[in-house]
């Protein structure tokens, strides 16, 4: 390891801080909390060894996210060649129950289940408390479900690359990706956007 100071080695508290986001957005990904501070661990150590290296080009948080997303990956990778998430779990069926109930006999929309206008989705990125009701939305999706939406949104691997690394097919990979965007979007309406901007 280098022995200069970097910007992490300079800040305790930014170290603090930074780590207790990226926990956050590791057990998001991965669902195991140990596995989690694993990674988590992992990508510090290689942050203070190449913190040197950090040119001040993007945020260090950034570039520090950007390590621990490469982390993630790696572990799913690995993790994944045990894991067959073929089969339909019981909650995922709950999911497609649910979503035929929005629509008629006649595949319209029931006047009730019509999504709501979002008015302007950017804006609300922006915005710490958005992030905090899309969180608790993901963490109500079945973990099949939201591991493979994390996988393509967040972690942008590609639906081939999803569906080698989970061995499952292209169709049910979209099925399941499809099942998510739309749990995702009723929940956000609900807590969200329905709301006034604001979580229930």
């Amino acid at each position: 390891m280098n022995d200069a100071p970097g910007p992490l080695g300079r800040d305790a508290q930014l170290l603090v801080d930074i780590r207790r986001d990226m926990l956050r957005f590791a057990n998001l990904q991965l669902r195991d909390g140990h596995l989690a501070e694993d990674v988590v661990q992992d990508a510090i150590m290689a942050a203070l060894d190449g913190q040197q290296s950090f040119a001040g080009r993007s945020a260090l948080k950034t570039w520090i996210f950007k390590i621990l997303r490469n982390k993630i990956v790696d572990a799913i990778r690995q993790r994944s060649r045990s894991i067959n998430l073929g089969a339909l779990l019981p909650d995922e069926a709950e999911m497609d129950v649910a979503f035929e109930a929005l629509f008629a006999s006649n595949d319209r929309w029931l006047p009730d289940q019509r999504p709501t206008d979002w008015g302007d989705p950017e804006t609300a990125l922006h915005q710490e408390q958005f992030w905090t009701v899309f969180e608790a939305c993901l963490n109500h999706l079945p973990a099949s479900t939201a591991r493979i939406f994390m996988m393509r949104e967040f972690l942008e691997f590609d639906t081939d690359e999803i569906c080698r690394e989970l061995k499952i097919s292209n169709s049910n990979c979209y099925v399941i990706l499809h099942r998510a965007r739309n749990g995702l979007r009723r929940c956000l309406e609900r807590n969200w956007f329905a709301a006034g901007d604001a979580p229930c």
